[in-house]
């Protein structure tokens, strides 16, 4: 448990980073700082491990001070992440993730071992162990710094906009993969973002802050989008904030249709507008409508029950016939969900 308690920073110039912030990000869980620039973000987050130290107030962790604590000792026991991965370009990478534990006095077979470990860990080649970091992307540089922060086992981990350097693409992936690293090791986070669709993907609990360093508002992701603290958060959320809320909804139980399918190669003499293209294994091809009988159009899928609203939507939208192709773990497809079943959904969804 890390927790703020009335904490403030100010500088010699009277400038307040921080503002009497009171908060507390739960053991185990990812909490998010999200705000404006100017908003104190990375201020706070740097008084955790005294980078920067607080003004008045106080910061714990598990109920210690971290004011009485050493600083170079403090922070051996945290991980901390940093936008540009901050490796050391003459160290090989199994190195470069070994920083700490070699730090902690651990021998260097020891230390070597726990680093090709966690390249696996974050989804990297162990043999890129034995690469310099200019040899890596830009992406396999920012696992390569989640390894480092996690060579020690630290039980908190700082997260300073981490994947803010790399393009949508690689930024998914990464988001994705501490989502799943995190479901296996349970870490105390502190994850520092701008971006507000990052920080409702990523949070148990979502922090946003005011320029001036004064907390507007703390709630899970769910809770913040329907339930704004004012217009501030109203305004930061944005005007889309009820598109991000489907992300929350859940498909189990949306009504589908098993009839509108048809097998390559097979005659179809439904009377359809639309009709969706199988391989004889149920996986689909795409769709094919009245009009133009020999030309198979784009379609998207989603898994019912394990994937949200919004990605049966986005599903939809990704296809001229308007309808969501449903498919099971394996790809296969088990019925399709039409604008008619989107609309139910989407209704109930709004009176809930």
């Amino acid at each position: 448990m890390i927790t703020f308690d009335a904490v403030t920073k100010r500088y010699p110039d009277g400038t307040v980073a921080v503002d009497a912030l009171s908060l507390e990000a739960p053991t185990g869980e990812i909490t998010v700082f999200v705000g404006p620039s100017g908003c104190g973000k990375t201020t706070s987050l740097r008084m955790i491990n005294r980078m920067i130290d607080a003004t008045e107030g106080r910061i714990l962790l598990d109920g210690v001070p971290v004011q009485g604590i050493d600083p170079p000792t403090l922070r051996r026991g945290i991980g901390y992440v940093i936008q540009q991965a901050g490796l050391f370009p003459h160290r090989k990478i199994v190195d470069n993730i070994a920083t700490v534990p070699y730090l902690l006095g651990w021998d260097r077979k020891k230390a070597r071992s726990r680093a090709m470990e966690l390249l696996e860990r974050v989804g990297l080649d162990p043999a890129m162990g034995e690469r310099y970091p200019f040899q890596l992307s830009g992406g396999q540089q920012q696992r390569v710094g989640v390894a480092r922060a996690l060579a020690a086992d630290p039980p908190v981990l700082l997260m300073d906009e981490p994947f803010s350097a790399v393009d949508p693409i690689v930024r998914t992936s990464l988001q994705d993969e501490l989502i799943r690293l995190q479901a296996e090791l349970n870490k105390t986070i502190v994850f520092v973002t701008h971006d507000i669709d990052e920080a409702i993907k990523l949070g148990d609990r979502v922090a946003v802050l005011r320029v001036g360093g004064r907390l507007a508002q703390l709630a899970d992701p769910k809770t913040l989008l329907s339930e704004p603290a004012d217009d501030f958060v109203r305004e930061f959320l944005g005007r889309d904030r009820g598109i991000r809320r489907l992300r929350f909804v859940s498909t189990e139980g949306m009504r589908l249709r098993t009839d509108l399918t048809v097998t390559e190669g097979s005659d179809d003499p439904a009377d359809e507008p639309w009709r969706l293209v199988v391989t004889a294994d149920d996986r689909p091809l795409g769709w094919v409508s009245r009009d133009r009988p020999g030309t198979l159009e784009p379609y998207g899928t989603f898994r019912p029950g394990h994937d949200s609203m919004r990605s049966a939507l986005d599903a939809a939208l990704l296809s001229p016939s308007g309808c969501a192709v449903a498919v099971d773990g394996e790809g296969r497809v088990v019925g399709v969900a039409t604008r008619e079943a989107l609309d139910e959904a989407l209704t109930e969804a709004a009176d809930g």
